[in-house]
């Protein structure tokens, strides 16, 4: 039984830790925050204990799952590799590059798993687009397009709000769909984007992220923090057999229209998807299971670094009107 403890009680430490107590190999112990009351609430409610210190918290677990402001990832990435304790650690993994390569470093030299929460990978219509992806149902992809926003996220310090520490839209929301284009489509080559205020921030709010992949496909990434209707998501896969698509505000499943040896074609409704559990539940019994077993997850510290370069081209592009190459290519 792997003991775990939560670090941050807001909104995806409190997900977590639904998720931990439906494990039946693993026990969630307790939770601490850099607000003690907010800690010592939560914890009440799942009947655990609530750390007055990190430090208290380490010296009681296995696992740490960090789900904080990205500016503090580092930090506790660090003290948790040095103590030994395997983490999950919310996406984006880190605010740089160089942070990034700091905690694969610090989780490689002690032995530990690192895994970024990548969750997008474990929600239906995106696990069951790729595989249909690779299955063959569009041939071979040409363009892709992924739309991602809402209302402008609060937090309790509003730390969202400072670009230095969250990175805005294109680093703290769109990071889901630039590490979902590389698991489905392959490495990115260059990246071009351009970016808008709307709300009177400091920061931007809105992004048009263009891809170009090495297989030689397009991607399009909206990122939108200043949407005043619900969250939404869609995306559409078009390749030279086909098109997938999907859309979060509409209950249907996935389409898919398939081109016919005259160049027409019809859409089809495609099942839904057998994963029935909730997604973060998935996401968290991989990491659990694959840290028991003492086996790599399917999601790397590296996955999360990769998709960190793609968001932070993608500020450098929008900052200066220039496409950047990854790898530091001209």
């Amino acid at each position: 039984m792997l003991r775990v403890g939560i670090v941050g009680v807001g909104t995806m430490g409190r997900t977590h830790a639904s998720a931990y107590t439906k494990l039946s190999n693993a026990r969630l112990i307790g939770f601490t925050d850099a607000i003690a009351d907010a800690a010592r609430h939560v914890a009440s409610q799942f009947g655990v204990q609530a750390f007055d210190s990190y430090e208290a918290l380490l010296e009681q677990v296995d696992i740490v799952d960090i789900c904080t402001p990205t500016p503090t990832h580092l930090e506790l990435v660090l003290k948790a590799a040095s103590a030994g304790k395997h983490i999950l650690c919310e996406k984006p993994l880190g605010r740089t590059l160089q942070q990034c390569e700091q905690m694969i470093e610090a989780a490689d030299k002690a032995g530990v798993t690192l895994m970024p929460a990548q969750v997008l990978r474990f929600f239906p219509e995106f696990k069951q687009a790729r595989d249909l992806v690779l299955a063959g149902a569009v041939g071979t992809p040409a363009a892709i397009r992924t739309r991602r926003g809402g209302p402008y996220p609060r937090a309790a310090n509003d730390w969202y709000a400072d670009f230095e520490q969250s990175g805005g839209p294109i680093l703290d929301m769109v990071i889901h769909d630039f590490d979902w284009l590389r698991w489905t489509f392959g490495e990115v080559e260059r990246v071009f984007a351009k970016a808008l205020t709307f709300k009177g921030l400091d920061h931007i709010d809105y992004a048009l992220i263009t891809l170009r992949l090495k297989s030689g496909a397009i991607a399009h990434v909206e990122a939108n923090w200043a949407d005043p209707g619900g969250f939404k998501v869609d995306f559409e896969i078009a390749g030279d057999a086909g098109m997938i698509a999907y859309d979060s505000r509409f209950a249907m499943p996935l389409t898919v229209a398939k081109q016919d040896a005259g160049g027409g074609g019809g859409g089809v409704a495609v099942p839904e998807s057998p994963l029935a559990e909730d997604p973060y539940m998935l996401e968290i019994k991989h990491f659990v299971d694959s840290v028991q077993a003492g086996q790599p997850p399917s999601i790397t510290a590296e996955d999360g670094m990769k998709a960190v370069e793609i968001a932070l081209a993608a500020i450098e592009s929008a900052r200066t009107g220039k496409v950047i190459r990854l790898g530091g290519g001209a």
